[in-house]
């Protein structure tokens, strides 16, 4: 059975190239191409028959051969602070999570790119519901997407992969979701405002790095020893913290290093000390972030006062360092801890038995 393709799947040169070929065949004119490529993103519609600028029956035979897919929104919900936080449905049941966070000028869409994950970190809600999927480009960049056809629309400054999910263990689909999400012709965020955050799956971090675009790299340290990594990161074990700073050493664009403080864990002065170390080796600037309660899974956050200290030991070692404030308390706002709510747990499914999984 042939599969009708997903318009939203393409990146622009791609698209724009498949229904050039379409729009020839059928004898129409090649702006049509254009037109109906201006209607995906940036003045985008749910369906060809919104399409008012084309003839009738154009629409209709464009129906016939290609899908503009959606994402069913099933729960929206907003904090005190602004944060908004939406579960979409996709077509096959799974739920993603998208959270959007206000923060003066500022408006950061923090996507998914798999549904559920499978590094199983010791503190994180999605890595407890296990790996389900990987997500398509028009699932990825359609979350900004859906948010933009929203009345009043709600139009992002920044991207974070900061979601459910491994974005560089699904690059087969981020890679052209990154061209969808930068593309002018797309949605036209710039690159140094579109930031991927990773465990430090190597082979991705090489692939982002040969991109020409100065997209930005956030590493998932949390621990800054491989013996306490290891407690905390399964994927240690394959990617070790050296070869994950020297990875970060050989990007050629600053890497962020998030680290997610964990009461009694790993928020103690040695750990200070050693953090600065691994930063300072590879420049990096350290992002400590407060360990949201909703998803804390058994661990408890650090004190003010301890994040205070620790953040001071860091940058008293020539490290810049920030501490991200905790956003979207009064929902369920931290990561896969909504989708949980909604679906309870489900069997995790290996990632071996899944197709889609592409390590770049």
């Amino acid at each position: 059975m042939t599969t009708i393709p997903d318009l939203l799947d393409f990146d622009p040169d791609a698209a724009l190239a498949l229904l050039g070929e379409w729009m020839t065949a059928r004898g129409e004119p090649s702006y049509r191409a254009t037109q109906v490529f201006g209607r995906l993103w940036q003045r985008p519609v749910r369906h060809f028959d919104e399409m008012t600028e084309l003839p009738k029956a154009l629409r209709e035979a464009l129906a016939q051969s290609f899908r503009i897919s959606s994402l069913e929104l099933a729960t929206r919900q907003k904090s005190m602070d602004g944060t908004e936080k939406f579960l979409f449905r996709l077509h096959d049941g799974q739920f993603i999570e998208t959270v959007a966070i206000p923060d003066g000028d500022r408006l950061t869409f923090c996507i998914s790119s798999q549904a559920g994950c499978a590094l199983q970190c010791a503190f994180c809600a999605t890595g407890a519901m296990g790996f389900q999927r990987n997500l398509h480009p028009s699932e990825i960049a359609g979350q900004v997407r859906e948010l933009r056809m929203l009345t009043p629309p709600i139009v992002p400054t920044n991207i974070v992969f900061m979601g459910m999910g491994e974005p560089l263990m699904n690059w087969k689909a981020v890679s052209p979701t990154l061209t969808l999400l930068n593309d002018p012709r797309a949605l036209g965020i710039g690159a140094r405002h579109i930031t991927i955050s990773t465990v430090g799956v190597l082979p991705g971090i090489v692939a982002l790095a040969a991109r020409p675009e100065q997209f930005r790299l956030a590493i998932s340290i949390h621990a800054p020893s491989d013996a306490l990594r290891h407690t905390l990161m399964p994927i240690n074990t394959k990617y070790p913290l050296a070869d994950v700073i020297e990875a970060a050493r050989a990007f050629d664009r600053r890497v962020t290093f998030e680290y997610v403080m964990l009461g009694g864990v790993n928020d103690q002065p040695e750990h200070a000390a050693q953090l600065a170390q691994l930063a300072r080796d590879c420049r990096a600037f350290v992002n400590l972030i407060p360990l949201h309660p909703g998803g804390s899974m058994g661990f408890t956050p650090s004190t003010s006062a301890t994040i205070a200290a620790f953040a001071r030991a860091v940058r008293a070692r020539g490290v810049e360092t920030a501490v991200r404030r905790s956003r979207g308390l009064d929902i369920a706002a931290a990561c896969g801890q909504l989708r949980t709510e909604r679906l309870g747990r489900r069997l995790p499914v290996a990632t071996e038995q899944h197709g889609e999984v592409h390590v770049a």
